[in-house]
């Protein structure tokens, strides 16, 4: 089965990538389009998952807007997350069917596709039980939140590689008190891999995990 890929090799604020999976999401469903493939950067934004709590944004909006930082509410599972140039955006808006309609599988193999890219660059990532998303030994390096419409996915994954991870003070992220945020490049340091190399390994990945075939929108 094919997948079609859009890569942006510029930062996207976050209502323009909201807009495209919302557009791509209806068509999939209508059956207009195959399988779709978003791999993205944001430009600053705090996103409110459906089980997002105040109380784990630490700064007010006028606070944040002087950080050059957006705050939205989007309808993906979690709580509240942050996202800036330098981290990998993966969003699959793809058809689940048969067997593949299992939300649990879903974000399961999102997980897959992390630990998978991780270890291409010799880190070690790992699950934790009872929690959503991929950690290192030195802190969370993967975080993960999707939504399902008539078993259509939107929203994904955002994999840290060499963001600026002073935006995550401003919140307590995933809901998560006291735990620390990675990035390959805090791991790796100068051998930091680029956006573009991530990309690559982890569309290949993908390839695998998601049993799809990668075709270049």
């Amino acid at each position: 089965m094919e997948t079609q890929v859009t890569i942006y090799r510029r930062p996207v604020p976050y209502t323009e990538g909201l807009r495209l999976q919302e557009q791509w999401v209806a068509e999939r469903q209508a059956d207009q389009i195959p399988d779709r493939l978003i791999l993205l950067e944001h430009t600053p934004v705090i996103t409110l998952g459906v089980r997002a709590k105040n109380e784990h944004i630490l700064l007010s909006k006028e606070a944040l807007a002087k950080r050059g930082i957006e705050l939205h509410e989007t309808p993906r599972g979690g709580d509240v997350t942050y996202h800036a140039p330098g981290q990998l955006i993966l969003y699959p808006i793809m058809k689940l069917t048969g067997l593949e309609a299992d939300a649990h599988a879903f974000v399961g193999k999102l997980e897959e596709i992390a630990i998978l890219t991780a270890d291409a660059f010799c880190v070690k990532a790992f699950r934790r039980k009872g929690k959503t998303g991929v950690w290192t030994d030195q802190g969370k390096l993967a975080a993960i939140g999707v939504r399902f419409k008539k078993w259509v996915s939107s929203h994904g994954m955002s994999f840290n590689v060499n963001v600026d991870l002073g935006g995550f003070d401003a919140i307590v992220p995933c809901g998560l008190y006291g735990e620390k945020v990675t990035s390959l490049k805090i791991i790796l340091k100068e051998q930091c891999p680029t956006i573009q190399e991530v990309r690559a390994v982890m569309m290949r990945h993908f390839e695998r995990v998601m049993n799809r075939t990668v075709v270049m929108s």
